[in-house]
């Protein structure tokens, strides 16, 4: 078998990814110079044919971003518990055997950014996919009052949320945190033209979270720094798993400064 010294995010979109920016910074500070981290992307009826391929292909480990979260943990061999209990995984490594085995990094990356403790916080969370679900496990994990979710789609989020103990609501409520887990904002779009939420209700929370990233920053970041709300931008909580999937496919520490650098606006595009 080849010897495994290739990384990659499988997506689908993926180009947008800074994974391979953050991560490729990282190998090269960690002196780890014969491996490398590329994009991977692939569509939704091709990934139960790729990911069984990928530790043929040299493959030691994949991060896993939209819309495949759910589905590279149904492909998992083995997974941890934390994985199990949000239902999706954003980190798979082959062993030597091929083997598949799948962790979350989302959901601890999430509460170590907060700017304070989720403990007896309420949380008001937007979208249903892979990541809203680590967002709602996460934050109720680490002891969240209340955890409210919201989707476009208002079965699949009662769905969501009776499976994880959150409560569904039809708006978005007030609460001390809301994360953004949606792609609204991906491209650039006003968010507020496509969330049920306007400019103004930013008020009602006192932290937000955006897991979107774009070169420049999202409009919603944008508007809750102005409105002088805490943020936590997409690139923040990039790092912050990548940081913790870096090291679950090496087994050494990531450097956070090699990261930060890579991720900056003013960096080299790859």
């Amino acid at each position: 078998m080849t010897e495994r010294r290739r990384l990659g995010v499988l997506g689908w979109p993926v180009a947008h990814s800074r994974s391979p920016a953050i991560q490729n910074a990282a190998l090269q500070a960690a002196g780890l110079h014969n491996w490398r981290y590329q994009l991977l992307p692939v569509p939704p009826e091709l990934l139960a044919e790729v990911i069984p391929a990928l530790p043929d292909a040299g493959f030691a480990g994949v991060n896993v971003t939209i819309p495949h979260k759910q589905a590279a943990l149904a492909q998992a061999d083995t997974a941890t518990a934390r994985a199990r209990a949000i239902g999706a995984a954003n980190t798979l490594t082959f062993s030597a055997d091929g083997a598949v085995a799948a962790d979350n990094t989302d959901a601890p990356a999430l509460i170590a950014a907060l700017p304070t403790a989720a403990r007896g916080a309420t949380a008001m969370v937007l979208g249903a996919g892979g990541s809203a679900r680590a967002a709602v496990w996460a934050l109720l994990d680490a002891g969240a009052a209340e955890v409210r979710l919201w989707n476009r789609t208002p079965e699949r989020g009662r769905q969501l949320a009776k499976e994880l103990g959150a409560t569904a609501v039809e708006d978005p409520v007030a609460a001390d945190v809301l994360v953004n887990c949606t792609a609204v904002g991906l491209d650039g779009s006003d968010p507020f033209d496509r969330l049920p939420l306007d400019r103004g209700a930013l008020g009602a929370y006192g932290c937000v979270v955006d897991l979107v990233y774009t070169a420049n920053g999202t409009r919603l970041i944008d508007a809750a720094r102005e409105r002088g709300i805490p943020a936590v931008d997409g690139l923040t909580l990039l790092i912050g798993q990548g940081a913790l999937s870096f090291e679950i496919f090496t087994g050494v520490p990531a450097s956070l400064e090699a990261m930060r650098a890579a991720a900056t606006p003013t960096s080299t595009r790859s």
